[in-house]
């Protein structure tokens, strides 16, 4: 029998993305699995359910996840969606585990193989699995379309019969992948960008797309491609070179995380009443907390001159391309698991052991573990035997 693969519709009407997409779902079948879709999944996403062509359209959910053998989905489900699914099924969306220990606990409790696209190791090999990035690229490129049109200026110099209007000063906070894609949408725009990140190999790449490097002095180069927690003196140096940036700023993105953690706080509260009139700053940090002293997640607020806009989920706005880029990442992973139609799970396989976070009835992230389960507790040694006395 062949594996059945079926990708259901996001239980948050505000998530439009989708798992499975057309083209991905043709390619799926070519790995000699049936594929499945729920009834109406993909049309938020400009999907509709008559342009998925040999896939069976379901509108019974709990039949659905039954019997499929691998699930498909982006936001991370509703315990209830998974205690639904068959013991020994595979679940692929995004986890967030120790933000959802109760999704985590019904995983393991139904002996279901969890994979949490977030896990997905930034190893060379694993990039075209890497759905945070994929996802960033469009956040980043869809920050600085959204600070545009909050802006009572236009970005790019332009002459005019009347005399001339100077190009916008956009500064980009954090230059991982949607901080370097905001640079260059921006530089793509007319606009004078700079970028700044507490990691100094990323100056070559804001180099490469035609914006200055701002220099703080500061290295805090972490793990797994990502800056580290900065020490409290080293905070207020960068603080003391930024400050002159941010005023100087129309537009600033900020797009700082530490994963498991609150989101860094690079703007303060005095500088922000620095900043010049009209100014706006998109928080891409909000979710986690915000990057920026007076950020509200999923709202737009004035603090003194400043609009801070602190969007939630941009991939969603995007999510005809979103929901492609996310397919691929899925499908990708599906190649690692699935050979010549049945499922192969390879426990030394980097990719697949630092994704799973569930796996027969047991929680595999340590990290996630501790939070869902509390620390290990050692058990105590045996008491030593009696010795005799002469």
């Amino acid at each position: 029998m062949s594996l059945k693969i079926a990708a259901i519709r996001e239980h948050d009407a505000s998530e439009r993305r989708v798992a499975l997409v057309p083209d991905v779902a043709a390619r799926i079948k070519r790995l000699g699995c049936d594929v499945a879709l729920e009834a109406g999944a993909g049309v938020a996403s400009s999907y509709p359910d008559a342009s998925y062509k040999d896939v069976s359209i379901e509108a019974d959910r709990a039949a659905l996840l039954g019997s499929a053998d691998i699930v498909l989905a982006v936001e991370p489900p509703p315990p209830e969606l998974v205690k639904a699914m068959k013991p020994g099924a595979i679940l692929i969306s995004f986890v967030y585990g120790r933000n959802n220990p109760d999704l985590v606990k019904a995983l393991r409790d139904g002996k279901i193989t969890g994979f949490a696209m977030e896990q997905i190791p930034r190893i060379s090999r694993a990039q075209a699995m890497d759905a945070l990035s994929s996802q960033a690229t469009l956040a980043g490129y869809y920050s600085v379309l959204l600070g545009a049109v909050h802006m009572p200026k236009i970005l790019p110099m332009m002459t005019t019969a009347v005399g001339s209007l100077r190009a916008a000063q956009v500064l980009v906070m954090g230059l991982g992948v949607a901080g370097l894609q905001a640079l260059a949408t921006a530089h793509r725009l007319g606009a004078v960008t700079e970028g700044y990140d507490v990691r100094p190999e990323t100056r070559d790449e804001a180099h490469s797309l035609g914006s200055k490097f701002v220099e703080t002095g500061v290295n805090a180069t972490g793990q797994g491609g990502y800056a580290r927690e900065l020490t409290a003196d080293e905070k207020a140096k960068v603080r003391s070179v930024l400050s002159d940036h941010i005023a100087r700023a129309d537009l600033i993105v900020t797009t700082a995380a530490v994963p498991g953690r609150r989101a860094p706080r690079l703007i303060d509260a005095d500088q922000i009443a620095k900043m010049k009139q009209g100014s706006v700053i998109i928080d891409l940090g909000a979710e986690g907390g915000g990057n920026c002293e007076g950020t509200k997640a999923g709202e737009i607020v004035q603090v003194g001159p400043v609009t801070i806009v602190g969007p939630i989920n941009l991939p969603s706005c995007l999510a005809e391309q979103a929901s492609e880029l996310y397919a691929k990442n899925i499908f990708n992973l599906l190649q690692q698991i699935i050979k010549d139609g049945k499922l192969t799970l390879d426990m030394t396989d980097e990719v697949i052991a630092k994704t799973l976070v569930t796996y027969d009835g047991k929680i595999t992230s340590d990290a996630i573990r501790q939070v869902v389960e509390g620390p290990a507790v050692s058990a105590a040694p045996p008491p030593s035997a009696p010795t005799a006395k002469g």
